[in-house]
């Protein structure tokens, strides 16, 4: 049995019309290679499908059975065509994204977040709450499509984009001398119990930070080490130290902590969006990229 869509596609034109003339010119055919195609077809099912008389054309029953069932098949074909339509504009399907805890803080990438919600709500976004350094592996194996990620030094298998760069505020208790600053050197915290990470906790920001502090001649006294950013806020809101963090994070706000300005002009870091190089992107990810990479431009311009 050898029958292709077009005879179906054929066969229903007929079936609802009655004439082949009618059926002919819906098809955009002539009409006597559709009436060798309706005799084909017959052949190849082994069933008369039509009763015809000069005057008239009508279905029987074996007609009236194979109707129901190759307008289902012809709805099933046209569903699956628009699935994978959508799925291949990236309009469904899912996408895996890796960030760090910092990175829904961050205006430029929740908003993003937000609009592709609300743009593709039949994409699964299946975000993953991971460190910088642990994001690697599954952007390499393909568990992860994209990363959001502190700058830190990736395998030559990865490639990134700059999402934000935004500046490191000095963190103290708000009954701290230095709360009473509108702005303080790096110096000024050289002396002071420091809240830090775990050199073990995966941090892009554990080298961010203590990269800078190194640069200006300063080891910090490091009282505290903790896995969380925001258990670094909770553990300064307690007067227990003074830190450091992107300025991302004054959106958790505690009233017993002061967030300050520093002086140097490199206290900064930077969020980066990251993907494996030898694997295909989806179209779900590009759009998001594209998303991230309009909000950071519309950033930079205001």
């Amino acid at each position: 049995m050898n029958i292709e869509l077009r005879h179906l596609r054929y066969f229903v034109a007929v079936a609802e019309e009655l004439h082949f003339g009618r059926a002919a010119a819906r098809l955009r055919i002539s009409q006597p290679p559709l009436s060798q195609q309706i005799q084909m077809l017959e052949q190849q099912t082994g069933a008369r499908l039509l009763a015809r008389t000069n005057r008239s054309v009508s279905l029987t029953a074996a007609g009236q059975q194979f109707l129901q069932d190759a307008r289902q098949i012809l709805n099933q074909v046209d569903a699956a065509a628009g699935r994978a339509a959508r799925l291949h504009q990236g309009e469904t399907g899912e996408l895996r994204i890796g960030f760090t805890s910092s990175a829904p803080l961050i205006k430029t990438v929740s908003d993003s977040l937000s609009t592709f919600r609300h743009s593709y709500p039949d994409v699964h976004l299946q975000m993953r709450e991971i460190n910088t350094r642990e994001q690697i592996a599954p952007l390499n194996d393909g568990e992860l499509e994209l990363g959001l990620m502190r700058n830190t030094r990736l395998p030559d298998t990865l490639a990134w984009r700059l999402v934000l760069r935004e500046p490191l505020l000095a963190m103290v208790h708000r009954d701290h001398p230095l709360a009473a600053y509108a702005e303080i050197s790096l110096q000024q915290l050289a002396s002071e119990p420091f809240v830090f990470f775990d050199p073990h906790a995966g941090t892009g920001l554990y080298d961010d930070i203590l990269g800078l502090l190194q640069r200006h001649g300063i080891s910090p006294h490091i009282t505290q080490e903790v896995g969380e950013a925001m258990t670094i806020i909770g553990l300064v809101s307690a007067g227990l130290g003074v830190s450091i963090l992107p300025a991302s994070f004054k959106r958790v706000r505690l009233s017993e902590v002061v967030w300050l300005p520093l002086t140097p002009a490199d206290a900064q870091s930077e969020m980066w969006l990251v993907w494996s190089k030898h694997r295909e992107q989806s179209a779900a990810a590009i759009r998001i990229s594209a998303l991230l990479t309009a909000s950071a431009t519309a950033l930079k311009e205001d």
